[in-house]
């Protein structure tokens, strides 16, 4: 589903030059759920904006489903976003204005389905989330957990084939955050790749890989064997576990 061959991305700010990634070679099939780590600084949120085509890379190829992201222009890179990618945020990106059915048909808008049309499917996706009695509602009536269940409508309401979602349940409580990582693992099962940048040690085990960023380059694969010597060896030394092997799955 997505392939990446030597990516790099620096940025230049003035005289000076930051070297954020650096040779990133990583594959990531049809139906895994993966999350990103790494320490502030270690070029995850530029990653996910890169496979998000929210961003370009400097050197190397991005396939995303078999299809290379590279040099497009702002029209070309809203096509691939729209027709291949569903985005959720910690902060939710909800449109304050509009209520809860109206913020889930967003994307169809932009695929230009007509109003009535879009509404009805939204209020699909609002019933799948448990969330039809709250469609007239604006997002300043409903509480962090239902927001970001209404951020995962509008993510699914394209019918995309990935799912990048930056810090998911960072703005969530505990209990909260495990009721969306069991939604999140749901849409997975039905075979939406979804990719998520998490700083939680215990969101991150919940998923089947972490790939694990330091100072621009993959450090480690986690698999799912290792994911309970990964939890044991947090709740031990609150680290990472020394890495073993440089092997990147391509």
């Amino acid at each position: 589903m997505i392939s990446l061959k030597n990516i790099n991305k620096s940025y230049t700010t003035g005289s000076n030059s930051l070297h954020v990634l650096k040779g990133i070679n990583l594959g990531i099939e049809k139906g895994e759920l993966v999350s990103i780590m790494g320490s502030s600084g270690s070029g995850k949120s530029t990653l996910l904006n890169i496979l998000g085509i929210l961003d370009n890379y400097d050197q190397g190829e991005y396939f995303l489903d078999g299809t290379l992201m590279q040099n497009l222009n702002e029209k070309k890179a809203a096509y691939y976003r729209n027709k291949m990618l569903g985005f959720v945020f910690q902060s939710f990106n909800l449109i304050s204005f509009k209520n809860a059915m109206e913020n889930v048909a967003l994307p169809l808008y932009y695929q230009n389905v007509a109003r009535k049309k879009r509404n009805l499917i939204a209020m699909e996706y609002l019933d799948k989330m448990g969330l039809r009695e709250w469609a007239n509602h604006m997002p300043n009536e409903l509480s962090g957990g239902q927001k970001q269940r209404l951020a995962i409508a509008r993510a699914l309401i394209g019918q995309p084939k990935v799912i990048l979602a930056d810090e998911p349940t960072g703005a969530l409580d505990t209990t909260t955050s495990y009721e969306v990582m069991k939604i999140l693992k749901e849409i997975n099962e039905s075979g939406i790749t979804i990719i998520l940048v998490t700083h939680e040690h215990d969101i991150a085990a919940m998923t089947n890989r972490i790939i694990w960023l330091k100072d621009g380059i993959i450090e480690k694969n986690i698999y799912n064997g290792d994911l309970k010597a990964f939890r044991e060896e947090n709740l031990r030394s609150g680290g990472i576990p020394k890495p073993q092997n440089h092997e990147i799955m391509i």
